[in-house]
Formats: structure tokens, sequence, C-alpha cells
């Protein structure tokens, strides 16, 4: 029920840190001090100071990620008496920087009705208390936020005007806040060309010229808050579901998501163009291939950006059996990150064992009609730089998830 405009709203705090952040306790201390001192001097809104929602979530095991489902935030507003739950959310993104984003959550309908993100330096006190009072405005005042109009359905709708071809956008709806890249359309060699090496394996020797049509990528794979917000279910949850023994290796908000099959991932996107109006999906094994390489401008180089893969990619290697926060390594000449290594990634086409399928039809192939495993390209943490390789292709059964296996979205103009 939609509360009056001279109704003040009782507000409870959850701060949540990285458990691996060194800073923890402090920024703790001032995602909850400052961002309450900064909502009690908003007329319509007071803190409900005593109550620690923090100490909740302790004991269930949530606070690792921020990732709370319905049921906990309606369970959290019952106990503290609150109508809103504000949870904040810090996480290192370097050495040096920290993001701080927060979410506002209506009790009753569990609609995360507004939220925004800064990122800040993490060694500085003045900076991150600025951090944290700029999210509690931009929160609470909606000024150079990032709104999100929710119905009582919970599908929210972007307010902007579509995207224009040409330029880079990023997508706001929900707080989402995924950065997209165009891509201008143009003609490649797909498959193993000279670049790639001579040790080329069946599924990749029958180069062919395709062209694509322009389209928008995500800047980095779909991170694990991403999911959250479109689908509900955090990174613990998805790994129950898996049939994997030790899924859990890299756990925190702007970590990539994995133990996604490609019929969740495909499920992620009819949920995001739902929300959004636009149309979003999984890129075809040609979308991928044409943008790792760096579009119409590219080079031949063995992996996306570089012929050196310790630059771009986190593999066996170097990653210390793990997944790495999105967006650390250098990124491709188009601006896209760990589009070799870190999570492997679904595309939508069905597998083929070789690229006879097109025929003469090479203009946005598909991939075939029909097949038992879908593709995932890219490499991942867990293999050798010699299947990172641009031409490297994988696939799955996809109803099946694991634990190096994620996916980024394209938008299609």
């Amino acid at each position: 029920t939609a509360m009056a405009q001279n109704e003040v709203k009782k507000v409870a705090i959850l701060p949540v840190v990285d458990e691996n952040n060194s800073i923890k306790e402090y920024v703790k201390f001032m995602l909850r001090e400052d961002i309450a001192d900064a909502i009690n001097k908003t007329p319509g809104y007071i803190v409900l100071e005593r109550v620690d929602l923090s100490k909740v979530l302790d004991e269930q095991k949530f606070q690792r990620t921020g990732n709370v489902s319905d049921e906990e935030i309606k369970k959290l507003g019952v106990m503290s008496g609150a109508q809103y739950v504000l949870i904040a959310n810090a996480v290192p993104v370097d050495n040096q920087n920290i993001l701080i984003s927060a979410k506002i959550v209506n009790v009753e309908t569990a609609i995360r009705e507004k939220s925004t993100r800064v990122i800040r330096s993490s060694t500085e006190l003045i900076e991150l208390e600025k951090s944290c009072i700029r999210v509690a405005e931009l929160l609470l005042g909606n000024s150079s936020g990032n709104p999100s109009i929710s119905n009582k359905s919970g599908t929210s709708f972007d307010s902007m005007q579509r995207p224009v071809a040409n330029q880079d956008f990023t997508e706001t709806a929900l707080g989402i806040n995924m950065k997209m890249i165009w891509v201008e359309g143009g003609e490649f060699m797909m498959g193993c060309t000279a670049g790639q090496g001579n040790n080329c394996v069946d599924d990749g020797k029958d180069v062919r010229r395709v062209t694509v049509d322009g389209f928008y990528i995500g800047m980095i794979e779909v991170t694990q808050s991403q999911w959250e917000i479109i689908m509900g279910t955090n990174i613990y949850q998805q790994c129950k579901k898996s049939a994997n023994t030790n899924p859990l290796n890299a756990v925190g908000a702007s970590y990539p998501m994995y133990n996604v099959s490609w019929e969740e991932a495909m499920e992620f996107c009819r949920r995001l163009s739902n929300k959004t109006g636009r149309t979003y999906t999984l890129p075809t094994e040609a979308q991928w291939e044409f943008a790792a390489r760096g579009g119409v401008n590219a080079d031949d180089t063995r992996y996306a950006g570089s012929n050196n893969i310790d630059e771009i990619a986190w593999y066996k290697g170097n990653c210390y059996e793990t997944a790495h926060l999105c967006g650390t390594k250098r990124a491709n000449s188009l601006g896209l990150y760990d589009m070799t290594g870190n999570v492997g990634e679904w595309c939508k086409d069905w597998k083929s064992d070789n690229y006879s399928y097109m025929n003469n039809n090479t203009h946005n192939p598909t991939g075939p009609s029909s097949g038992s495993l879908r593709v995932s390209r890219g490499g991942s943490w867990v293999v050798e730089d010699w299947y990172c390789r641009i031409i490297r292709r994988g696939g799955g059964n996809p109803s099946a998830c694991w634990s190096w296996t994620g996916f980024r979205v394209v938008c299609i103009p």
C-alpha cells in the first residue's frame, strides 16, 4: 500500500561489507552512521537507530555479498518495525578504490524502489564519508541518481530514451547499472585465422567470411549483484542448486555470476527485456567472436586484445584457482573486459562440429537449427592459455551449470 506523502517513512539500515575487505569495520561504521545522518536530515524519513540488522544477517551468513532474499527482507522489516530497509554495500574494486552502493526496499512489497552507487578512494576517511552521504542523498532525493519506476507487479521501465546507434549507454533499470558498448557492424574472418597459431582444432578450421550488423554488448560479464537484481537469487542459492561439489570460488557484488545454466542466462535476458522494453539476449557465436576480436578495427591477436594472455585475462596460469573481480585486467580495443578468461560465456547458438552449417548464409549467422550442446566461448579461470584463444569453442548441456561459466548480454538496436 502506498504511503501518504506526509507520513514519515521508517527506515532500517543494513550495512554490508565484503568479508575480505581489510577496512571492514570502519567502512561498516560509516555506512551506518553517515547514511543514517543523511536520512535523518531528509524530510519524511527517520532512521530506526537502535535496530542492528547486520547482527541478524551475520547469523544467517548473508552479509558477505549483500544478497538478501525477498523473504529475508520481509522478516527483517517485521522484526525491526521498519517500513523500508536500506541495504548499503561496500566492495573493494582494487587496492585504492571501493564501490559503495545502496538500495531502498519496500518491506511490504519487497520491491526495490531506488538504487544508486559511487566509487571512491578506500584510503581516505573523508572521501568515504562523502561517499556514504552522497549515496543517501541520491537515494532519497533521486538527484543525478539511477531512477527506477516500479508498478505493483514489480516490472520496471527505464525512463531514458532508447539507446542511439554508435553510442555506448548504461542500462539503469532497477539500478542494474550495466554498461553496454556499441559494436559497429562489419565483416571479419571467423574461425582459426593465422594469428591463432598452427594448433587449430577441427571445429574452428572451417574459416568463413562473416558479416554482422551493429549491436551493443556488455562491457563486463554479468555480475552477481546484477543477477540478484533481475533474478532475485544470490550466488549461494544458485550454488546450492548446482551439483558441483565445490561451487563457490569467488563471492561479491562485482564478481562475475557463475553456476548459471544457458537456460537461466536466457531467462535473465527475457526478464531484463521485459523490464526495459529493449531486446536483450545472449550473443550469437558470430557476435561474440567479432566483439572479442575488436570489431571492424580488429588485429588478429590470439586472445581478446593481446597476444600476451597475462595482460588481459584470468586463467589457470595466474588466477590462483578462483575467478576475479570483473574488469581488473586490460580491455580489448572496444573497451570490453574479460572476453578472454575469468568465466566462460554462454552464447545463443547450438554448438556445431564446424562452420559448414552457414553455407552461403554468412550474414548474421545464428548457428544450426538444433543440437544437444549450447556454445560457450572465451575460456575461463580453470583452463590453460591454449583453451582461452578467441577461436576456441566450448559447449555444454543447456540445463547444466558450472563454477567456471557465466555470461554477458547483447542488446539489439
